[in-house]
């Protein structure tokens, strides 16, 4: 195969570097199929094996690993070699056909039929370079083009990974190629930790932000139950009235982990009955809700988007007396650590994780007067508005780099980037 035609979004090609299926410099070993009902006389040996939640897009993960017992010769037949190329056979489309390497970390590993082991043949093809060359631009197109997809996965198979096209150059180039891109690859990976560091300490900044804020010395507090004139959930069997019209039906994963402000990406609509149930939960500017199941005490407020609409079973809804407490007061006050962690704290007391309407009612917060908590409300929201600022510059210079290291990877591959006179 010498020429790229057949694949748009290769580049042309060096001479150097004729496109070669993987199938001719290369053999795929399938593993073992788990079965349980196996039958286990005779010859028959225990080992640890890799599953596909251990085999991720560059690296392996030998956190959890689990034994089995299977005959030996099945054991033979499924035993990875230092050097294997390691690819799953279903997963996030994103990730499929994402090669790693693996080095013998623990001797005498077998893998499950879903993990491919490619086994290059080491005169024609270098197992790192092979490695890089299904991370580049090419490999991600090439799997994702080829993989069969249904609603939350995608899965590839052996002849499609067989018949995968590789720019294949001498094996000097591809060792040279390889080093290169573990170099300048680890130097932009530890870019993106220090990123990622720095935006987990964002979440620190908000507890610490609203437990100062909102930790009053001299102020009086109360319970949730004496600021609000409405407390309840949303009516149960609800959910299967959603459809494409009606109205706002906000669900827990409407609530957002950071901040108050609901997230509209994914927001449902139902066709609500008339009736006490709808009159019940239906919801008005300043409303504040909390998560009562998953993601326990997380909270929002209704905004001039979410009005009129309904909640979910497993929201319970807080209607504010305005007169003595402001909504957002309310919000950030269960949102603040002191309140956040005491309501998770009670909801993992029984055999059911979640919290009654009962003990967010009995929740004790801090209430100063009126003029405080707009002056409070006012400088929290300034210092989480710039925490989302942050974030936001971090989040998109990761996305940078991310960019930045994959079209190294493919100008590296493809030809575009000299590898002997390349520098970071």
């Amino acid at each position: 195969m010498t020429s790229s035609q057949a694949w748009p979004w290769l580049p042309p090609l060096p001479s150097d570097r004729p496109l070669v299926r993987l199938g001719f410099i290369s053999k795929l070993q399938t593993g073992f199929t788990v079965h349980g009902g196996r039958d286990l006389d005779g010859d028959v040996v225990t080992r640890p094996y890799l599953r596909v939640a251990n085999v991720q897009a560059g690296q392996v993960s030998l956190d959890d690993i689990t034994e089995i017992s299977v005959p030996r010769e099945m054991a033979n037949r499924s035993t990875l070699r230092a050097g294997d190329v390691l690819m799953t056979e279903g997963g996030d489309l994103d990730k499929l056909g994402r090669g790693t390497v693996w080095q013998d970390e623990i001797p005498g590993c077998l893998h499950q039929n879903h993990v491919f082991a490619i086994r290059p043949d080491s005169s024609k093809l270098n197992a790192n370079y092979l490695a890089w060359v299904t991370q580049s631009l090419h490999g991600r197109c090439y799997f994702e083009s080829t993989g069969s997809r249904t609603t939350n996965l995608a899965s590839t198979n052996s002849s499609k990974i067989m018949s995968f096209p590789i720019p294949l150059p001498d094996l000097d180039l591809q060792k040279r190629i390889a080093d290169f891109l573990d170099s300048e690859c680890y130097r932009l990976n530890r870019l993106t930790e220090a990123l990622h560091r720095q935006i987990e300490l964002l979440d620190s900044r908000e507890d610490s932000v609203l437990h100062e804020l909102t930790s009053l010395s001299n102020t009086s507090v109360t319970r949730i139950k004496h600021v609000v004139r409405r407390l309840t959930s949303g009516p149960r069997g609800w959910g299967e009235l959603i459809s494409d019209f009606g109205v706002p039906f906000i669900r827990i994963t409407n609530i957002p982990r950071r901040g108050i402000a609901l997230s509209l990406d994914d927001l449902a609509y139902a066709n609500s009955p008339a009736g006490p149930e709808r009159e019940r939960t239906r919801t008005r500017a300043g409303d504040v809700l909390v998560s009562i199941t998953a993601d326990i005490g997380s909270v929002g407020i209704i905004d001039t988007h979410t009005t009129n609409g309904n909640v979910s079973q497993h929201v319970c809804l807080l209607r504010v007396d305005e007169s003595i407490c402001h909504p957002r007061w309310l919000a950030y006050a269960i949102k603040a650590p002191a309140v956040n962690r005491a309501l998770k704290m009670i909801s993992y007391g029984g055999t059911k994780v979640g919290l009654g309407l009962s003990e967010i009612a009995e929740a004790i917060i801090p209430l100063p007067s009126l003029t405080t908590q707009d002056r409070q409300i006012k400088l929290i929201d300034e210092a989480l508005a710039w925490n989302e600022s942050l974030r936001d510059q971090l989040t998109k210079k990761a996305t940078l780099i991310s960019e930045r290291k994959q079209a190294l990877i493919t100008a590296a591959v493809t030809g575009q980037v000299d590898v002997t006179t390349a520098r970071g």
